[in-house]
């Protein structure tokens, strides 16, 4: 190696051991820590980047050796975790992307079999959930995968109108689509898919025959997701140049209740805010995130949330990203638990209120504008507030807080 490459490599390693330490303090500032009770293992490799997409994610040809080495990467991570006594805890398991099922058959054994002998994938209530592409789901796959200690399977859909798929940039097809989820029930009962809504081009009535044909396919979950153009995307450069007319707000509410109704009606319950399941087919997974439970994100870009009885913390490829005091932490939590169905509790509402005070003073003013309401001993959003919710969100999390209640940084 050159002096200069040499130099080059130093830098880098000397700057991670300065974020890490900075993480370490403000770990440290936590106290005793929660157990981690979920697990997410980011795979950034795509075998095409879509046009929508702002994820730290990258195309890669079958046989690209960086998906090799970041395997190699992940196996070792896992046994670093595991050996700190950091995954013992773990009930759910979530391999997402970027697309896992892409990295192949040779690549994803060797990563289950290294989370097998991290966590208790064989435990009865275990929830292991992998993403899928139609491109890069084989009948061996699914067949594997079932074997190896996945439960779940997400496939990326997003829609069955091939001229939308065009224009998103998929790299499949619907009858693509259509026969993956016939192949994930080979042996999979907990199969998802995820629709999109909202986009160019696309109608209530043909989202509506998108969710159909998904549930006449047999899924036990769906979510339905609103296009949003992010800056940087290919997405965002048509629109920018008159290609694309970027549907408005009403016309995206209007699609996600089309959606709700449809699938409400196919008996498929909506329990967070882009997410329906049948009875028992809810992703813990998901709702481990909107319930403020400690999660620990592996692999290039996935986040970690960390917390103890002095706050929260938020990491991201070990460099803090977010620090709560526990009462930021508890609005947090409020906010978070508007974003399912449910909502909370009276009596967590209550304790909330007791930590925060002015968040009662918040509710009630929410209440009054029709976006929460009061029954059957919850706080929970009303279908306004599902529709609006940035403003649901927004109002909790602005509630005034003790000046002095700022984390130290």
């Amino acid at each position: 190696m050159s002096p200069e490459k040499d130099s080059a490599s130093r830098a880098p390693q000397a700057a991670e051991r300065g974020v890490a330490c900075a993480a370490d303090e403000a770990i440290d500032r936590l106290g005793p820590l929660d157990p981690v009770r979920a697990l997410y293992v980011h795979v950034p490799f795509c075998a095409s980047r879509c046009r929508y997409c702002d994820f730290p994610t990258q195309a890669a040809p079958a046989n690209d050796p960086r998906m090799g080495d970041y395997v190699e990467g992940l196996v070792m991570e896992l046994f670093r975790r595991s050996r700190a006594g950091e995954l013992a805890d773990v009930r759910t398991v979530y391999l997402g992307g970027g697309t896992p099922s892409h990295l192949g058959i040779r690549h994803l054994s060797s990563l289950l079999y290294a989370l097998s002998l991290c966590v208790s994938l064989s435990r009865d209530d275990m929830e292991c959930s992998m993403e899928a592409n139609p491109e890069s789901l084989s009948e061996r796959m699914v067949l594997d995968m079932w074997a190896m200690g996945v439960n779940r399977l997400s496939i990326g859909v997003q829609s069955l109108d091939d001229d939308v798929l065009r224009l998103l940039g998929r790299p499949h097809d619907a009858d693509a689509a259509l026969r993956a989820i016939d192949a994930a029930h080979l042996r999979f009962e907990n199969v998802s898919c995820d629709l999109m809504c909202g986009i160019p081009g696309q109608s209530a009535r043909t989202l509506v025959r998108d969710v159909e044909r998904v549930v006449a396919a047999g899924v036990s979950h769906v979510s339905v997701y609103p296009l949003a153009i992010e800056e940087g995307t290919a997405l965002e450069r048509m629109v920018a140049r008159g290609e694309l007319l970027e549907l408005g707000d009403d016309e995206q509410a209007e699609h996600m209740e089309a959606a709700h109704e449809a699938l409400e009606a196919a008996g498929l319950a909506r329990y967070e805010v882009a997410s329906y399941a049948r009875p028992g087919f809810a992703c813990r997974h998901n709702i481990a995130y909107w319930t403020g439970v400690p999660y620990r994100g592996i692999g290039a870009g996935a986040a970690s949330m960390l917390q103890g009885s002095a706050g929260r913390v938020r990491l991201t490829d070990g460099c803090v990203t977010d620090e709560l005091s526990m009462r930021e932490a508890v609005l947090e939590d409020v906010m978070l638990g508007m974003r399912l169905a449910a909502g909370i509790a009276d009596e967590e509402a209550a304790r909330a209120c007791a930590s925060v005070p002015a968040l009662g003073g918040v509710l009630e003013r929410l209440r009054a504008q029709g976006l929460v309401e009061v029954r059957e001993g919850r706080v929970r959003p009303t279908r306004r507030g599902w529709l609006c919710g940035n403003e649901l969100y927004g109002a909790i999390l602005e509630c005034p807080l003790d000046p002095l209640d700022r984390p130290s940084h």
